[in-house]
């Protein structure tokens, strides 16, 4: 019997439906030899298609141990996108496969988008389907998910004995689960409040810090503004404008991802408050540049050096004059250091709740060059998939959404972690 389902998932709510695929779209031409797939099962139960590469091998070896330690024999084959994606389809593709291997519960994963459950001997593989989906996270995680199947398929085969129990006992049991549910699903909503809160008080305390810092720094310009031109009036009151929106913004925020409206007028503020010091000063007013990579508290940057993080790959990064010297002379700049989890580190290395941040001061474009490969590597993902920009089987395309967001954060795409 085989179930299948197409995994999607919306960034606000994972909701999985089920969706048969008319046989006349499955496609077999792209699928592995059956007996490259009964080895492989034999051998460790878990089958992936060479052409998928992007399945980690930590992904794979919690695969192999689910496997191996279940009570009921279950099999995981990964096939490329396109095959396989009907019921008859897969029964057509498996009854071989089984057939060799024997009996047991084989979860069978078509792409990125299909999610079916087959078995030669056990009967209700829909349950055993909801059951790990149940058991894989909130929104579910694709590898927890399918860890998940051998309990789910032991629960399955054990409830024939429940046959003989009372209604009364079964109706104590439904309400304990429904109260087990319950109370699952308000934990995990507790905890990711109070993560939330938590990332918003520092990132909050973060923000708070720069703007007070552009309101000294627009300060000590002490200006008169009747014994200056038009043009220098203009750009302080620009200055003083984007410091008054930083904090009006500051003062609303109600979401960690909202701090990149305030950055994002504090790198205006910081740039009209350089013309004006140029102005004031005489200088030709520059060019408006990013802020300082190292510090976005600096200000604009002046100049572009090569900056390689701790055991990464040099990249270009704009820089004030100080930070380049710094650079360019052995020395260290002076990195913009946050606190995360009681511990000071630099701004562009404290995860993807900072990415928001990082985003109002540099915008996409500018990120994308000098971010790829740090922690900020992470931040990425998580704009692209559903932080900043957004996650996928988990935060990533068999992604952060098996659930975050598709089968966690598109397709099995968004099921949490990784494309096929």
């Amino acid at each position: 019997m085989v179930t299948p389902t197409v995994l999607t998932a919306g960034l606000a709510a994972a909701v999985v439906t089920a969706s048969v695929v008319p046989a006349g779209a499955d496609t077999q031409d792209g699928l592995p030899p059956t007996q490259d797939i009964v080895d492989e099962l034999e051998n460790d139960g878990v089958f992936i298609d060479p052409s998928i590469t992007t399945v980690p091998d930590s992904d794979i070896g919690a695969l192999e141990t689910a496997a191996a330690e279940a009570e009921v024999p279950v099999y995981y084959v990964f096939v490329p996108e396109g095959n396989a994606t009907s019921a008859s389809g897969v029964e057509q593709f498996m009854d071989p496969v089984m057939a060799d291997v024997g009996d047991g519960v084989y979860g069978v994963l078509s792409g990125s988008e299909n999610f079916f459950v087959v078995s030669p001997n056990v009967e209700d593989t829909a349950a055993i389907r909801e059951e790990a989906l149940a058991n894989g996270g909130d929104p579910p995680n694709p590898i927890d998910t399918l860890v998940a199947m051998p309990e789910a398929a032991a629960e399955t085969q054990e409830a024939p004995a429940g046959g003989v129990t009372s209604g009364v006992v079964l109706l104590a049991i439904l309400v304990l689960l429904v109260a087990g549910g319950g109370w699952f699903v308000y934990n995990q909503r507790k905890k990711r409040a109070e993560e939330k809160a938590k990332q918003l008080a520092e990132i909050k305390q973060m923000a708070t810090e720069d703007v007070v810092r552009l309101g000294e720094d627009v300060a000590r310009l002490e200006i008169d503004l009747s014994a200056v031109d038009d043009d220098t009036r203009t750009d302080y009151s620009r200055a003083m404008d984007s410091y008054d929106q930083a904090k009006s913004l500051l003062d609303t925020l109600q979401e960690p991802d909202q701090v990149r409206t305030v950055t994002s007028a504090l790198e205006d503020g910081r740039y009209y408050m350089t013309a004006t010091r140029a102005r004031l000063n005489g200088e030709e007013v520059p060019a408006r540049r990013g802020p300082c990579f190292f510090n976005p508290q600096h200000g604009p940057s002046t100049t572009d050096v090569e900056w390689a993080p701790p055991g990464g790959s040099p990249r270009s990064v704009t820089a004030c004059d100080a930070c380049a010297r710094a650079v360019r002379t052995g020395g260290q700049p002076d990195v913009r250091l946050v606190e995360v989890d009681g511990e000071r580190r630099p701004y562009y290395d404290a995860g993807p709740a900072y990415s928001p941040y990082a985003g109002g001061y540099f915008g996409m474009d500018m990120m994308m060059g000098m971010f790829t490969g740090m922690m900020m590597g992470s931040m990425m993902g998580s704009m692209l998939g559903g932080g900043m920009m957004g996650g996928d089987m988990g935060g990533g395309d068999m992604g952060g959404d098996f659930g975050g967001g598709d089968m966690g954060g598109g397709d099995f795409g968004d099921f949490g972690g990784f494309d096929f």
